[in-house]
Formats: C-alpha cells, sequence, structure tokens
C-alpha cells in the first residue's frame, strides 16, 4: 500500500501498540524485520574522487541523484548508477523528492552547506570531513543535527574510526594503563607548502561547471592546479587555501584526532594557543602546534590536549624513541607512564625501573569493546534502524569545533578564552572575527 493511502499517524499507533521495531525513513519507507522496503534513495554529491570510496557500499541501496560540477564525473559515476538524475548544483538536487539520504563527497568549503541544507530537509547524511572550515560552520552543523538527532543518522567520514585499535586504546586509557591522564597529543608530519593561490590560466574545460565549484567561497580566476592530482587525493591541490580549507589541520587532523578523541570523552576546551610559521592571509600554515585546555569529566582531570603537524613534534618519552617514524600518530601522558599509538598499532611505556603495572586494571575478556565493522555500513544500518552511529556530529562536532577553534588562535596570535556555550572567544573581541568565514552573495548555509 502506497503512503498516500494510510494515515500515518493512525499507523504508528498501530505499530507501536503491536510492539514492532521500526523506523520511518524520510520517503516514508519503513525498515526493520517486516519492512515492505529496505533500501534506501541515495544523492551522491561528489561522484568522483573521495566518492569512489563509496560506489560499492552504495549498491546494495538506491543510488537514485548523483551530483557533480563537472559532467564527466557524471558520466564516469553513471557507470555505476545508471538509473541516477544527473545534476551539476548539488542545491537543486536536494529538491529530488523521493530522497532518503545524501552522501557528501564534495569539496571542504561546501561540506557545512550541503551538511545543513539536507538535514534540514529531514535526509539521513554521511559528510565527509572536515564537517566545515571556521568556528561557526562546525556549530552550525552540529546545530542542524542536534535539532534532528532522533530523526536522522549521520556519520562524519573519519572511516578509520573503524581500525580495531582505536578500541585497544580507548580500553587501555580509559582503564588506567598509564595512571591518571594528564596530556593528549596528536600529530601528522605531511608537508605541502604553497607560496599563494595560483594565477588564473586558462578557461574551465566545457565540462567544468567552475563557478559552482566556487560555491560560497569568494572569486578565485581558473587554474588546472586545482583539479590535478589522482582520485581521492586531488583535495591536496586546494584545501591548503583558507578559502576553500584548513590545510593539515581539517585533512589528516579529522583522522588522527580522532585517535585522541575517542579516548578521552572530550567536551569543547575552554581555552586555546597556537603557534607555527608566519600567518600567510592566503595559505594555510605548514608548520603548526596547537594546545587546548579541555575540561574534566567523570573519570578524568582536565587535561591539555595538542595537535602538532608539518615537522612540530611532541617531546618523546624515551630518547630511544622515535615519534617522527609514526606518521600520524597520538601519545597521552599519565601518571604511571605513556601511551604512544598510530592508526594501527600501540604501545606501553611505564615510567621508572620499578614501573610493574600492578595498578593497571585490566578489563575482561567479557567487556572488550565489539568491533564496529564496516563504517559506511554501520551509517547504512543505522539509517533503516535505529539511528546510532560511532562518529555522530555531536561527537564530531566538539572535535573540530576544537581545531577550528585552534586556527582562530593561530591567527590572533594570542591564547584565547573559549565559551563553548555561545560560541565566542572572551578575552580578545577580534579574535570573534575569525570564527567565521564570508561568502559570495547568493550562498546561504542555512537554507
Amino acid at each position: 500500500m502506497s503512503k498516500q493511502h494510510i494515515n500515518r499517524r493512525d499507523f504508528l499507533k498501530g505499530a507501536v501498540s503491536a510492539g514492532a521495531a521500526f523506523t520511518i525513513l524520510p520517503s516514508g519507507f519503513l525498515s526493520g524485520q517486516n519492512a515492505p522496503s529496505n533500501k534506501l534513495n541515495i544523492a551522491l554529491i561528489g561522484a568522483d574522487g573521495r566518492a569512489r570510496a563509496h560506489y560499492n557500499g552504495l549498491k546494495n541501496d538506491n543510488v537514485v541523484a548523483l551530483c557533480d560540477v563537472d559532467e564527466k564525473h557524471l558520466a564516469f559515476a553513471a557507470r555505476e548508477f545508471p538509473d541516477a538524475t544527473h545534476y551539476v548544483d548539488w542545491r537543486k538536487c536536494l529538491e529530488q523528492k523521493d530522497l532518503d539520504a545524501v552522501v557528501c563527497c564534495t569539496p571542504d568549503h561546501t561540506h557545512a552547506f550541503i551538511a545543513v541544507w539536507a538535514m534540514n530537509r529531514g535526509l539521513h547524511l554521511y559528510l565527509e570531513k572536515p564537517m566545515g572550515i571556521s568556528v561557526e560552520e562546525v556549530r552550525l552543523v552540529r546545530e542542524a543535527y542536534m535539532k534532528n538527532k532522533d530523526k536522522l543518522a549521520v556519520q562524519h567520514g573519519t572511516q578509520r574510526h573503524a581500525k580495531p585499535n582505536f578500541d585497544r586504546v580507548r580500553e587501555l586509557i580509559q582503564d588506567g594503563a598509564v595512571g591518571t591522564l594528564s596530556q593528549a597529543h596528536a600529530w601528522g608530519n605531511r608537508q605541502l607548502r604553497r607560496p599563494g593561490y595560483p594565477k588564473g590560466e586558462g578557461q574551465p574545460p566545457k565540462s567544468l561547471h567552475y563557478d559552482l565549484w566556487l560555491g560560497p567561497a569568494p572569486f578565485h580566476p581558473y587554474t588546472p592546479e586545482y583539479f590535478s592530482g589522482g582520485p581521492g587525493m586531488n583535495c591536496l591541490q586546494w584545501n591548503m587555501y583558507w578559502d576553500f580549507g584548513t590545510g593539515q589541520v581539517g585533512d589528516m587532523g579529522s583522522h588522527t584526532m580522532d585517535l585522541v578523541w575517542n579516548a578521552i570523552d572530550a567536551g569543547i576546551p575552554t581555552s586555546a594557543a597556537a603557534e607555527g610559521e608566519k600567518y600567510h592571509p592566503e595559505v594555510t600554515p605548514v608548520e603548526l602546534t596547537m594546545t587546548f585546555e579541555v575540561p574534566a569529566n567523570a573519570w578524568r582531570p582536565a587535561i591539555d590536549v595538542a595537535w602538532h603537524q608539518g615537522g612540530a613534534m611532541p617531546i618523546s618519552p624515551r630518547d630511544y624513541v622515535d615519534l617522527n617514524k609514526i606518521g600520524h600518530g597520538v601519545m597521552f601522558k599519565g601518571d604511571k607512564g605513556f601511551l604512544v599509538a598510530s592508526f594501527d598499532n600501540r604501545i606501553i611505556i611505564p615510567h621508572g625501573d620499578d614501573a610493574d603495572m600492578t595498578y593497571y586494571n585490566r578489563r575482561s575478556e567479557d567487556n572488550i569493546i565489539e568491533p564496529m565493522g564496516d563504517f559506511q555500513q554501520e551509517w547504512l544500518d543505522a539509517c533503516k534502524g535505529d539511528l546510532k552511529t560511532s562518529c555522530d556530529l555531536e561527537y564530531a562536532g566538539s572535535k573540530m569545533e576544537m581545531m577550528m577553534l585552534g586556527l582562530v588562535a593561530y591567527r590572533a596570535g594570542k591564547k584565547l578564552e573559549y565559551d563553548g556555550v555561545n560560541g565566542q572567544v572572551t578575552n580578545d573581541a577580534k579574535a570573534n572575527q575569525f570564527l567565521k568565514h564570508t561568502y559570495r552573495d547568493g550562498w546561504v548555509i542555512n537554507g
């Protein structure tokens, strides 16, 4: 029976009284044990590059819309999803009436726009990282999610979160393997230097709708440099420019800080400070250290959290431990020792010769965190079930607000005190100008 032929309120009453477990999808589909359809109608916005990593996982559902500013990318994706409707403007794509969900794989400077628009329209969302390129954008995305969290399944695209090592690190830190926690550090050693925005060169190919690629960003002349690089790595050609991204802070910082964030159950920091290379008005920094004060919670005291990049590193706990051998890693410091980890491995380094680990209350096998399985599939299942994902935008939002706040401190050139409730710097009114971006006329983030 079609959804037009049944009273929704009466249907819900009947199902609840019968004890049925279900979720109503935005299109009206019912999912659960007795679902007439458990396939989502999905829009893939950004159809090439990072989107290719989603192709196989989406084939068991219905990709009914493809959107990309390059018509060649649409043609490529159409080989995988031949029945999808094509769009070059994501705003028009989101008007398609039969959508249940959106996968967003566009350049960073449009993530927040697409995310808010999609959630405002009641659509489940898989949002590639970062969820925004300013404090204001991150807060608006999180706000849209919090308004809809009882209706929508949303996943932030930090897919490394599915690695079993994330669970092992969380268990060790929360069970006291390093004692009482005092510091947590994350770092990435990627170094890509640019002198400034590339000069305009030539004309966009006929297949590319360059003005739509710019979207809300201020105008910059076309250059093929923005579109060079292989699929999945093209972001390195534009994300270091302030108008299009946040460099390594939002790129690998989103992934690596997630290894810390998963372990410490943190909220929004109360302060931020940063130091690095001289500020450039066009290009985000390569060498940078950002430090934050993170409030206490039920199981640990207030701690310092730091992000290091571009060759800046925390001090190694031992002379013979070369942290530089870990390209993207984390280190936790407690009063009993250190834990050092990559995405896949970890080691514990106790303090002193008499450290015997007797203080460590190892958890039983029955309490080991169960593997989450496939990261994308978790989201797809959540859309059709309990809406719960490991990296929702409440969890990711506090992490990404912290990372964006670090860039505000870097631009302000001083330690900032921060009111996380109201999203305002309290000790430097001028620094608040760096919390947000300026957009081109006609582009509205909360549409």
